[in-house]
C-alpha cells in the first residue's frame, strides 16, 4: 500500500475509500476496507471514523482487524451497526470530545451527501477533518460537490472520483479548485463497474482549474 509524508503527517490509502492518518503518535483510521491482513497491535487505531453505513466503508471483518480495546470510534448518528467500548455516536456540525479533542486529536464532523442521486441523503453520513500536526486534512465521505464544501477550510483533501455515487472526476475537480487544499488525494475508484474513475484524467483536470494544487496519486 502506498503513502505519502506531507510534513510529519503520514497519509496512506488502504484502498476505496479506506485510509490511515498517522502524526502526533496517533494512528488515526478512516473506512477500512478489504484489508489484505490485521495490523500488528501497535499499528492499530487510536481513533478509528466511519463516515457511513455502506458495507463499502463500515466493514465489521475489517474494524475487527484495526480496532483495539482502547480504540475510540467515531459513527453516524444512524448507523445500525453497535459496538462495544468507547464508541461515540456523532452528527455533522459536531466538534468533538472533552471540549474540541480526541486523545489530543482536534476531529471536526461536517456534511457529505449527494445533490442529485439517491444514494447519500443529507443526513445518513458525514465528513471529516482530522488535524494532525498542524495539517488539518479533510475526508469527504461519499458525496457531491455540495455547497458546504465553499466554508472547509483544509490543507489535505481526500476526495471521491468515481462517478454513480459520489462525484466524477469534473466535478470532484471543481470541488477541488474550490477547497484550494496544498494536496489532494483521490480516492474511491479503482473497482470494476460504477466506480472506476480515472486519477490522471482527474489530475489534469485540476491542474486545469489551479496549477498550484499538488495531486498525488496513491497506490492501494
Amino acid at each position: 500500500m502506498d503513502s505519502v509524508k506531507i510534513g510529519s503527517v503520514g497519509i496512506q490509502w488502504l484502498g476505496h475509500a479506506g485510509f490511515l492518518l498517522e502524526g502526533d503518535g496517533k494512528k488515526v483510521y478512516i473506512d477500512p476496507y478489504e484489508l489484505s491482513e490485521e495490523p500488528a497491535f501497535d499499528d492499530k487505531a487510536d481513533i478509528l471514523l466511519i463516515t457511513h453505513e455502506h458495507s463499502y466503508h463500515c466493514s465489521p471483518q475489517d474494524i475487527r482487524k484495526v480496532r483495539r480495546s482502547d480504540s475510540t470510534t467515531l459513527i453516524p448518528e444512524n448507523c445500525s451497526l453497535e459496538f462495544r467500548g468507547d464508541a461515540r455516536r456523532i452528527t455533522e456540525g459536531d466538534l468533538l470530545a472533552d471540549g474540541l479533542e480526541i486523545k489530543g486529536v482536534r476531529i471536526e464532523v461536517v456534511p457529505s451527501y449527494n445533490l442529485d442521486k439517491p444514494y447519500h441523503p443529507r443526513g445518513v453520513g458525514v465528513g471529516y477533518i482530522v488535524e494532525l500536526g498542524g495539517i488539518r486534512i479533510y475526508h469527504a465521505g461519499d458525496c457531491d460537490f455540495f455547497p458546504e464544501m465553499k466554508s472547509i477550510k483544509v490543507d489535505v483533501a481526500l476526495l471521491p472520483i468515481g462517478g454513480t455515487y459520489t462525484m466524477d472526476e469534473e466535478e470532484a475537480a471543481s470541488a477541488a479548485a474550490v477547497l484550494a487544499p496544498k494536496v489532494v488525494i483521490p480516492m474511491h475508484y479503482g473497482k470494476s463497474g460504477k466506480i472506476d474513475g480515472n486519477p490522471e484524467k482527474f489530475k489534469a483536470l485540476v491542474h486545469g482549474k489551479n496549477p498550484e494544487i499538488n495531486v498525488i496519486i496513491l497506490d492501494s
